[in-house]
């Protein structure tokens, strides 16, 4: 039986996630400032409630980013301990995309542009094709400032936008504005998400090792100073 663990900080919620051969099970605690905190205990007990033991698991995957820059950080930190622990591999996975998984299960969305308000009057934002679960790049995970978003191409686009950068809609460009058909503005990347695609692409080879556990931040610099 292939058993893997996911875990994401990257926003105000704390989740982790079980894949065991196709069955998932999580837990989700809104805990800004807490993540710290309430990740290890959130993990232990559901694999309690599952009745596996971590050396039962086969890999274990973190949402690298982008997001909270201290949750990221966090997630890559405790991820990256368990899987040396265990010596097990890593997968790290994009939280626009397991948004983009996550419009799809929860609303059948198949064009989805999941959207992070990345602060500093920018957005972190993706395009992608989901198609049986399958999330595909159309446009890669970026940061940028909403009227500098433009589609990969001009086509009759329904979008459904997720995530909280949907608060900064009203800044996209008339063009990409009208594509947008439909909004899910209160929704956060969760470990459920994240550890369905991590089975994906567990099943695909694509694995780490755990000293190659990073976040990714997409912004160098990410300190702003008032004049």
């Amino acid at each position: 039986m292939t058993s893997l663990l996911a875990l994401d900080a990257s926003s105000s919620a704390c989740s982790v996630a079980l894949w065991m051969d196709g069955n998932v099970i999580g837990r989700v605690e809104h805990a800004p400032r807490g993540h710290t905190r309430r990740l290890m205990p959130m993990i232990d007990a559901l694999l309690d409630e599952a009745g596996i033991a971590r050396g039962s698991l086969d890999a274990i995957a973190y949402g690298h980013g982008p997001g909270s820059f201290t949750g990221i950080r966090i997630a890559a930190g405790v991820a990256q301990g368990i899987a040396y622990g265990l010596e097990r591999p890593l997968l790290g996975i994009s939280t626009l995309r397991a948004l983009a998984l996550s419009a799809w299960c929860g609303d059948g969305a198949g064009l989805v542009m999941p959207a992070l308000d990345a602060r500093l009057g920018e957005l972190y934002v993706a395009l992608y094709q989901v198609d049986q679960g399958r999330p595909e790049v159309l446009m890669a995970d970026s940061v940028m400032a909403p009227e500098a978003l433009k589609l990969p191409s001009c086509q009759p686009w329904s979008i459904t936008m997720i995530g909280s950068g949907v608060s900064l809609k009203d800044r996209l460009s008339d063009e990409v504005r009208e594509c947008v058909g439909a909004t899910l503005e209160h929704r956060e990347p969760e470990a459920c998400d994240i550890v369905q695609l991590a089975a994906m692409d567990f099943a695909s080879g694509l694995i780490t090792s755990p000293q190659e556990a990073l976040p990714i931040y997409l912004r160098d610099q990410v300190v702003s100073s008032k004049r």
